[in-house]
């Protein structure tokens, strides 16, 4: 839906709000309620980049072994307040992971 909402952002300027909204059957308002919640998403954004650079920066020193619980572990030790849902998210999208023992149980 983001994709849509886009689209009329960057035809606003030669075709009215409301018309692009009947065509592509979309509510004005969710379209203005998305237009307002970008200063939001890019604010949520710069923080995750800073938090994947901490997050990089803690991996490379672990020379690339440490996964999502130590990570974790590392920030709270550096003062950082942050969830591991998120730690864990950050570092799937950044393709960031640590190594896992084989055979641990066994």
């Amino acid at each position: 839906m983001s994709e849509v909402y886009a689209f009329i952002e960057a035809e606003k300027t030669t075709h009215n709000v409301a018309l692009l909204c009947r065509l592509l059957k979309v509510a004005r308002s969710s379209f203005y309620a998305w237009l307002a919640g970008e200063k939001a998403r890019s604010a949520r954004k710069a923080a995750d980049d800073a938090l994947a650079h901490e997050i990089t920066v803690l991996h490379f020193a672990s020379k690339a072994t440490y996964g999502v619980p130590r990570i974790h572990a590392g920030l709270r030790r550096l003062g950082h307040r942050v969830n591991r849902k998120r730690i864990e998210r950050v570092m799937r999208e950044r393709g960031i992971s640590g190594v896992t023992r084989a055979g641990a149980g066994a």
